[in-house]
């Protein structure tokens, strides 16, 4: 599914992000991203998303050579793609349906498809009652919890979450984390950056540490993510 070769990116001004990254998750896997503040893992996700794009080194996304992608395609890849940030990034001049809504409209859904898609995402994360709530009355765990409806609306293969917990309690961390993991037993990759490592060891993925830009780990089965592969 996600396949980094020797992977590095340098910014404007010389701050290398990643250093020479090489790791594969498998398809309907999931795991996590660890490390300080700063240690590259919100660059690596960016580069799976197209968001940024590699210095060096080659990403392979479900069999398709991110190198080789266009800016023109990037919508295209993109579509099998779900994005979950830590600060949510809602519509909040519009209610709960509408943000859910977004992408569908983007992609050209119909009305009748959007109603059922939306309706369906709101209720695998327990919002179906919200629909019509404007985002600014909701808690903090639930403005979270529509980001990620959001994000799972168009049926995404692939989850992308970068500390999507940061600004949650324990227990509603513990929440958002077992909604993941439900979402990946139904076959959906997923892949989570996030510093809680209490909270990742609760839940049992693997881990990808990540350390000045360069992966530090070693423990990794072979059958889950894969450092070191070529």
């Amino acid at each position: 599914m996600i396949h980094f070769d020797n992977v590095s990116k340098r910014y404007p001004g010389g701050f290398e992000a990643l250093n020479q990254v090489s790791f594969r998750l498998p398809r309907g896997k999931m795991g996590y991203l660890t490390g300080h503040s700063g240690a590259g893992k919100s660059t690596l996700l960016k580069l799976i998303a197209l968001i940024e794009r590699p210095s060096r080194g080659q990403i392979i996304l479900d069999g398709i050579n991110l190198n080789h992608i266009s800016n023109r395609q990037v919508p295209y890849v993109r579509r099998n793609i779900g994005i979950i940030f830590q600060n949510h990034h809602l519509l909040y001049d519009r209610p709960v349906f509408d943000n859910v809504a977004m992408p569908l409209v983007i992609q050209g859904y119909r009305h009748r498809e959007i109603q059922s898609r939306v309706r369906a995402a709101l209720d695998q994360v327990g919002l179906l009652k919200k629909e019509k709530s404007d985002p600014i009355t909701l808690s903090g765990g639930e403005q979270q919890r529509v980001g990620i409806a959001r994000a799972i609306v168009h049926k995404p293969s692939l989850l992308l979450a970068d500390e999507p917990t940061g600004n949650l309690d324990p227990e509603l961390s513990l929440e958002i984390m077992e909604l993941f993991a439900r979402f990946n037993q139904v076959g959906t990759s997923v892949l989570i950056a996030s510093h809680d490592l209490d909270l990742i060891q609760h839940m049992g993925a693997q881990t990808l540490s990540l350390k000045d830009g360069r992966i530090v780990n070693d423990e990794i089965s072979p059958n889950e993510i894969i450092t070191g592969a070529a």
